[in-house]
């Protein structure tokens, strides 16, 4: 298979993540945006979406490492091993789910801080004002949310602080698409 073929992966991986996601809020009427966490949706016990998404999330971290392997790491050596750890991270929140309480816990915050420092990386690395301005916007959602500037539920940072760093990801696959 060619590098476009694997680039096309770094674009559905995160949009995997993000339909599973939004089919599931979808599907649930008591997710709030102003109290729950996105984990929320993915407790095997108390969810009834939690296989859209758990599996979601894993088939997300699954085709990334992909992109990441094969085609990213030469676009951005120090990067794609940041996106690993991250990706990694987001399998494993949705293998050990809230039911595994403090464990759930602590991958979903190495997950959350991975990607941070990837946005770090991917901004020294290729001298990116974009990355630096991701890495803004990241840190101020939980900033912002920490000091309780704006009451909502831990699922707007989660949402932000994602979204923006997973653009430094799908911006180069779509350049690789496109260019190859």
């Amino acid at each position: 298979m060619n590098e476009k073929f694997y680039a096309l992966l770094g674009i559905i991986g995160p949009l995997v993540a993000y339909l599973s996601i939004g089919i599931a809020i979808f599907q649930s009427p008591w997710f709030s945006w102003e109290r729950s966490a996105l984990s929320d949706l993915g407790h095997s016990v108390d969810s009834s979406v939690a296989p859209i998404f758990n599996f979601g999330l894993s088939l997300a971290g699954f085709l990334i490492m992909i992109y990441i392997f094969t085609t990213f790491r030469k676009y951005a050596k120090y990067t794609a091993t940041g996106f690993v750890i991250s990706s990694f991270f987001l399998q494993l929140i949705a293998t050990f789910d809230e039911v595994y309480g403090f464990l759930h816990f602590t991958v979903s915050i190495l997950f959350f801080i991975s990607l941070g420092v990837t946005s770090i990386l991917y901004a020294y690395e290729k001298k990116s004002v974009f990355a630096v301005i991701v890495f803004i916007i990241w840190f101020s959602s939980w900033i912002l949310y920490g000091l309780e500037i704006y009451s909502v539920g831990i699922a707007v940072p989660e949402t932000i602080s994602s979204v923006t760093v997973m653009l430094l990801l799908i911006y180069p696959a779509i350049k690789i698409y496109i260019m190859k």
